[in-house]
């Protein structure tokens, strides 16, 4: 079955046509218009400028997807778009596109958990994983742990308290100079620097839960930078980035170690923007390793958003026979959690 999949939740356009079935699981197409150079300029993402972006690409990645896949819309078992959570103006655009075509053709249409869709990226790289697994899902907007018990059912055990890792990371290598977006950047800066040169405090909370809390090494970090600057004394960016880097990794592997230990799954999924991080991807692979845990990430390629993980997600969705209707509308919050 090949099914379209739409994004638009931040200031990424993307439509992807997959094939899904017995034993498939394949990208057919995967086209993303990314805004990147349009904020870049703001230092972060505008909404509104976001979402005129949106809707001038939908339309022409949409077809440019049909036609690099090679099929056509009367191929397509179903529409599958992300309707929350996001920025509530971006989210709209794709909604309203993909109700209008799946309405147009008579096609199925199913609304996707944004997060949901994050985590279907691992079937497309790893075709024989299935549920139950333990979910991180790390990006810009959301840190959390998920018991993933079937491929439409997850249950949010623990995360962040306050701000999200990628927003963590965007924000300190911003303020030292790396071009937006900063974790990229940070993330190449921090293996030139000594890991343990900044005394940063822990985000993970003490006790037995699984909560994290990324604005205290924020605040931290921030007072450690004005207070070098108005001593004029030089700061060392290298050192910034890696002493940074390496406090958020090592506090997302100690609350991952024992998510894994209370949900006593065998298997993890990092799924996410941040799961891209280089310094996660390591050190959660190290420490699966020596616990006889499998690790599925998704390609690099496939941990920013895009339209074939809402696809996957879409799938499924189908499949349990949660469609949408016309009167389907966006949401910023995570209705469907």
């Amino acid at each position: 079955m090949y099914i379209l999949g739409m994004e638009s939740s931040c200031d990424e356009t993307s439509a992807a046509v997959v094939e899904m079935g017995d034993g498939v699981r394949a990208i057919r197409s995967n086209i993303v218009a990314s805004q990147i150079e349009t904020h870049r300029l703001y230092g972060g993402v505008v909404p509104e400028i976001a979402s005129r972006a949106h809707i001038e690409a939908i339309s022409r990645i949409t077809y440019q997807a049909l036609e690099e896949a090679g099929i056509t819309a009367a191929d397509l078992g179903g529409i599958a778009v992300t309707a929350f959570p996001g920025l509530i103006g971006a989210l709209l655009v794709g909604v309203n596109f993909a109700k209008s075509m799946a309405y147009s053709r008579g096609l199925p249409l199913v609304a996707v958990n944004h997060i949901h869709g994050h985590v279907a990226a691992a079937y497309l790289t790893h075709p024989d994983l299935k549920p139950p697994f333990l979910a991180l899902v790390v990006s810009g907007g959301h840190t959390s742990f998920y018991r993933v018990d079937s491929y439409t059912d997850f249950c949010e055990i623990g995360g962040t308290r306050d701000d999200a890792a990628g927003e963590a990371f965007d924000k300190i290598g911003r303020v030292i100079g790396m071009p937006y977006p900063g974790g990229a950047a940070l993330d190449r800066l921090a293996y030139e620097g000594d890991p343990h040169a900044i005394v940063l405090p822990s985000p993970a909370l003490g006790g037995d839960s699984l909560d994290l809390s990324f604005s205290g090494i924020k605040t931290a970090t921030l007072n450690y930078l004005n207070g070098m600057r108005q001593k004029g004394e030089p700061i060392c960016e290298a050192d910034v980035a890696a002493s940074y880097t390496h406090r958020i990794v090592e506090a997302l592997v100690k609350k991952t170690e024992r998510a894994l230990e209370q949900s006593k799954m065998s298997t993890l999924v990092l799924a996410g923007g941040v799961a891209a991080n280089s310094h996660l991807r390591s050190a959660l692979e190290s420490m699966c390793q020596k616990r006889g845990v499998r690790l599925a990430m998704p390609d690099r390629s496939l941990c920013g958003d895009n339209g074939a993980m809402i696809a996957a997600a879409g799938y499924f969705e189908l499949l349990r026979g949660n469609l949408a209707g016309t009167a389907l509308n966006a949401s910023a919050n995570d209705d469907g959690l």
